[in-house]
């Protein structure tokens, strides 16, 4: 008698990354559409084409599924610059802020997500959890070295450093909604380096 060939698992076992990223996008649609507290699972499965088990295979609650999509999009290794100068490092990580806050969903999204956040403190909780810690934690390495270079003091307050770097940036966007002229970004990160104490690295060259 022939053996059965082995047949590929089933049910949760399997999670074609086609599905994952239909869901994912469908995730951030309803968010900018509806909102967090209006936002279904019912609602994220029709609008990904797929049945809401697919969901649930992935995320056991609404919770979970939109910080695993908001992580992903917002949390990215490729966001820690090594560029060898703290100039150019900075640089890359203010156009990066810039580029998440003005993403055609998420600037939508963030506004409702941080006033659901207010009044929702287990979700603002799992917000800095899996969102702003890593970001954070991703932009502190960078600083890091520039301490390690010489190119910042050794005793640099680096979690005073990071509001820094991102607080203009949110502030001018999200709540001030007024305009980011070409050369902002390049004039910010120069008030920055002056506000960090930068100096030349050790061996020559500017403070980035």
């Amino acid at each position: 008698m022939t053996e059965n060939p082995r047949r590929a698992p089933t049910g949760a076992a399997v999670l074609r990354p086609q599905i994952t990223s239909a869901i994912s996008e469908a995730v951030l649609e309803e968010l900018a559409e509806r909102g967090y507290a209006r936002l279904s699972m019912e609602a994220v499965a029709r609008r990904a084409g797929v049945g809401k088990s697919a969901l649930y295979r992935r995320w056991p609650s609404k919770q979970d599924m939109v910080l695993a999509v908001l992580a992903e999009f917002s949390v990215s290794p490729e966001e820690v610059p090594a560029t060898g100068s703290l100039r150019a490092d900075l640089l890359v990580m203010v156009r990066s802020v810039h580029g998440w806050l003005t993403h055609p969903l998420f600037a939508t999204i963030l506004p409702d997500l941080t006033a659901e956040a207010v009044r929702n403190p287990v979700l603002a909780a799992a917000i800095r959890a899996a969102i702003g810690e890593p970001r954070r934690g991703l932009a502190a390495r960078v600083l890091r070295r520039a301490v390690a270079r010489g190119e910042l003091p050794a005793d640099l307050d680096v979690d005073l450093a990071l509001d820094l770097l991102a607080a203009p940036v949110y502030w001018r966007l999200s709540v001030r909604h007024a305009p980011v002229e070409p050369d902002y970004l390049e004039r910010l990160v120069e008030l920055i380096l002056r506000a960090l104490d930068a100096r030349p690295a050790p061996g020559g060259g500017s403070p980035g």
